[in-house]
């Protein structure tokens, strides 16, 4: 029985992926869930962005894309395709990755996830440094008895890491230690991402405490 397991975020360039590149070509923040993997080869991708007509016209000129649906959720366009070009997440869920939220962002991507010991650890990392860049931001250990923010308030791992980089750094202190723009360089996203993730996270917790 292995006690220990490891929530784990790092920073992955050079991945050959249809969003990264889309985001690359736009200034838009795309958010993925972990893409399912057919027995073909190619994956269904499910992302959400904020509505960008030119984002949805490079993922649609995107030869490596087929099926793209665009629909508005909340001041959101959720997107739903398939993609003939896997990303390197599938590699690095074949060494052992759990992988929970994607965030794709001027060609680059950041992944949230877990793993099981050490050992696999560094498996993972091997595998991601075989065929792109990738550098790890935060490890830190996890357990059954200690649920996340995201877990417990339903917010995704972006969301939960935005509002703790928040008040650790006293943006919510009267008067204020930080500005978003302090807490947004910390986290290493722009400060437009910091407050949309800062409001739906938000919103989140206070459906969860008002409802």
């Amino acid at each position: 029985m292995i006690e220990e397991c490891l929530a784990v975020e790092f920073d992955v360039t050079g991945d050959d992926c249809p969003l990264a590149a889309a985001t690359e070509q736009t200034d838009t923040e795309i958010e993925g869930e972990p893409p399912q993997q057919r027995s073909d080869g190619t994956a269904l991708l499910r992302f959400t962005a904020p509505p960008d007509d030119e984002l949805a016209a490079a993922l649609d000129a995107d030869d490596r894309i087929r099926y793209l649906h665009r629909s508005r959720g909340g001041d959101r366009d959720i997107y739903r395709c398939l993609s003939k070009s896997p990303c390197v997440v599938h590699r690095l869920t074949d060494a052992g990755f759990m992988a929970e939220t994607l965030t794709y962002r001027d060609g680059e991507e950041r992944h949230t996830g877990a793993v099981v010991g050490n050992d696999v650890l560094q498996g993972v990392m091997s595998a991601a440094g075989d065929t792109v860049g990738v550098r790890l931001r935060r490890v830190y250990p996890v357990g059954p008895e200690s649920p996340t923010a995201a877990t417990r308030w339903g917010l995704t791992s972006a969301q939960a890491t935005a509002l703790e980089e928040a008040f650790r750094m006293g943006y919510f202190a009267v008067p204020k230690e930080a500005t978003a723009a302090d807490v947004a360089a910390s986290i290493g996203i722009s400060k437009s991402a910091f407050l949309e993730r800062l409001r739906r996270g938000q919103a989140a917790l206070f459906a969860q405490l008002f409802s």
